[in-house]
């Protein structure tokens, strides 16, 4: 059982996602903004205690982390209109199981590198993270609910 769940049956958010913005619980995922105004970035944490891997998902949860994996890049894609996605559940500093989907650009401080660790970051102002926690809430309620 990892440190961050105070009892087996009880999920919690890893205290590393403390800083991040919740948009929508899906059927098995909390999804998240990171608040990085350079990309439109979220994150899925299936709501599963003491997961680390996505092999440590049974079997109906890794298909349906597929689908909601697959939901937030259409809406990236559809909202953004990027130049590539990103997709990546890497782990190393957080261990419990979230998956990245980054909108990029050429234009993008990190391009082509990766974002993580990039030393130029900026945050949403109160009135960006609002509008942007609004834009992806109807996004994910109208594709997810018809």
């Amino acid at each position: 059982m990892e440190h961050w769940n105070n009892s087996p049956m009880i999920f919690t958010l890893h205290p590393h996602f403390s800083t991040k913005i919740e948009v929508i619980d899906l059927p098995l995922c909390r999804v998240l903004l990171e608040n990085e105004r350079h990309y439109p970035w979220l994150m899925l944490v299936p709501r599963r205690p003491s997961v680390s891997r996505m092999m440590d998902l049974e079997k109906e949860d890794r298909l349906q982390l597929t689908e909601e994996i697959d939901l937030a890049q259409k809406i990236l894609w559809e909202l953004f209109q990027p130049t590539q996605l990103n997709v990546a559940a890497i782990g190393n500093k957080t261990p419990q199981l979230h998956v990245h989907v980054i909108a990029r650009y050429e234009s993008d401080p990190a391009w082509p590198s990766t974002v993580w660790d990039h030393p130029l970051r900026a945050h949403y102002s109160e009135e960006e993270s609002s509008t942007r926690l609004a834009t992806l809430q109807k996004a994910f309620q109208q594709l997810f609910c018809c």
